[in-house]
């Protein structure tokens, strides 16, 4: 899963800091949702990992609050979302390309997340963590909640079994992926993508969660 909808800005643009913000009303909605969701189809978990940050250990909480489960959660910080830079040291005609180049098709790895971490660097501290958490055989079901960067990478890692960044795939807030894994490296399935569970048909956007980011920072820039 991608943790709930968040705020990382202020109504007029201004940004907060991102590893602090917690859920949002909206937020606390959809991630009540998926633990109905899971609860309907009996879903349970052997292992709940998250990578710390306040956003997605709320959206467990209220997961497991809806599933009526105690369940500790494994912080794994090397799963916290790519790391972004200063905003206001990006020039104003490479604004929206920090945005967006890490949706566009296969991006080079050396592509910086809004002047800041290079998909590269994230990868390699997100990947062995995924490994790591498939080689232990002691689980049958696991719940992953993490983040949208973090969560592209993970599946193109797992489908095409090589270091790579596949941007075409949305991550919604609080969107559920369904994933079987094997013990062989190409052992994988992919059963569904980016499950929003107030929103299963997403009918009312064309915009990608980054764009519509890159939307509220600009209203803020054209202001300062």
């Amino acid at each position: 899963m991608r943790h709930g909808s968040v705020n990382y800005f202020e109504s007029d643009g201004t940004p907060l800091p991102p590893n602090d913000v917690p859920l949002n009303e909206a937020g606390v909605r959809q991630a009540v949702a998926a633990g109905r969701l899971f609860a309907q189809h009996d879903v349970e978990f052997d292992r709940v990992v998250v990578s710390g940050l306040p956003r997605t250990v709320q959206t467990a909480q209220h997961i497991m609050h809806v599933l009526g489960r105690e369940q500790p959660f494994e912080h794994r910080p090397q799963l916290a979302e790519i790391r972004s830079g200063k905003l206001g040291a990006i020039p104003d005609d490479e604004l929206r390309a920090s945005f967006t180049q890490v949706m566009d098709g296969t991006a080079s790895l050396e592509t910086r997340f809004l002047g800041g971490e290079t998909l590269g660097t994230m990868l390699d501290r997100v990947l062995p963590e995924i490994d790591q958490i498939r080689a232990d055989n002691n689980w049958d079901t696991l719940l992953l909640i993490l983040h949208g960067g973090v969560n592209r990478g993970i599946l193109s890692y797992l489908l095409s079994g090589e270091k790579r960044l596949l941007g075409g795939f949305e991550q919604s807030p609080a969107c559920i992926n369904v994933i079987d894994v094997g013990t062989k490296k190409r052992d994988v399935v992919l059963r569904a993508i980016n499950l929003s569970p107030t929103d299963w048909l997403q009918n009312d956007t064309r915009s990608t969660t980054m764009e519509m980011l890159f939307g509220e920072y600009a209203r803020y820039r054209q202001n300062v």
